[in-house]
């Protein structure tokens, strides 16, 4: 059965911790929804994971809108949440209607999730109140990169870390659905948690909040070796596709692959040979994904 907000908000109530990770293709998504990964962001992370840019801010509605239907295509049962990146609901709320909707008809996702408090709460109503659903995002919003000086963790002070906290309560009153807490001090985080009443996402936010999210690359070793204190490392997969690929090459170079059981014949017998269903052949005739096996986890 899909993952809904009401079940988010059902984990909220029975004290159900539970887990968010990012994925940007239809392989990826279609793992982590095997795995039983309840929530699915396309973030907007994608624009330094897949495009190569330094941050997210040069990121556009159409690349998101790109990946997140690429991401609903392997997903089954996972709430799938798209990150609006810069600018695409600043402007305007006007904007923010309109892109938001985008993502929800064209991108296939259940979901969108903004930065920021302010003019974002009355988007938020807005938005919820035409039935979009919104995950509020507040701390380190790397959207506002600039605007805080660098990667830098925020609520610190007794003031920052109130302003922070009434943000969140005018979120959830503007019918926020869940809240991200990015780079904030773990006392805050569960001060905050302990105050709300839709489920808080922590991402360097300690272990008080409701949530955990990572990104895909850096937990897995994906990225490159400086990555920030809050990644866990739950795979060194940079390293063993290294491994593999040189392999690969050695055996090429060596002309002892592809051998004969990689090969096809001729005649009669060879002539029921199937290709079989490479990558190159399109992910699109995969089979479809397997229902997920349940995992029972206990109350905090």
């Amino acid at each position: 059965m899909s993952v809904t907000v009401k079940d988010l908000q059902a984990y909220k109530r029975e004290g159900r911790r539970f887990a968010m990770l990012t994925a940007y293709d239809f392989t990826t998504a279609r793992i982590l929804d095997e795995a039983g990964v309840p929530v699915i962001l396309v973030g907007d992370s994608l624009g330094m994971t897949m495009l190569g840019y330094p941050d997210t801010l040069a990121v556009t509605v159409e690349e998101m809108l790109h990946h997140t239907r690429a991401v609903r295509r392997g997903v089954a049962n996972a709430l799938v949440v798209g990150d609006m990146p810069f600018m695409s609901y600043h402007a305007s709320i006007e904007d923010a209607i309109r892109n938001a909707g985008r993502f929800l008809k064209d991108g296939g996702a259940n979901a969108v999730k903004l930065e920021g408090a302010g003019r974002v709460v009355e988007m938020t109503q807005r938005l919820t109140d035409m039935g979009i659903p919104v995950m509020a995002h507040l701390g380190l919003t790397p959207q506002f990169v600039n605007q805080f000086g660098g990667f830098k963790v925020q609520g610190k002070s007794d003031e920052a870390a109130e302003r922070i906290e009434r943000d969140a309560l005018a979120l959830q009153e503007a019918g926020a659905f869940s809240l991200v807490l990015e780079g904030i001090p773990a006392d805050l985080g569960r001060r905050i948690t302990s105050v709300m009443q839709i489920p808080t996402i922590g991402i360097g936010a300690g272990i008080g909040c409701d949530a955990q999210v990572l990104v895909i690359q850096d937990m897995l070793g994906l990225s490159g070796e400086k990555v920030p204190k809050f990644v866990k490392r739950f795979a060194d997969l940079r390293g063993e596709i290294t491994r593999a690929v040189g392999e690969y090459i050695e055996e090429v170079e060596a002309g002892n692959f592809p051998g004969p059981e990689h090969s096809y014949g001729m005649g009669a017998a060879a002539a029921t040979e199937a290709v079989g269903e490479g990558a190159i052949y399109g992910a699109a005739r995969m089979a479809p994904a397997a229902k997920p096996v349940k995992v029972v986890r206990a109350a905090r």
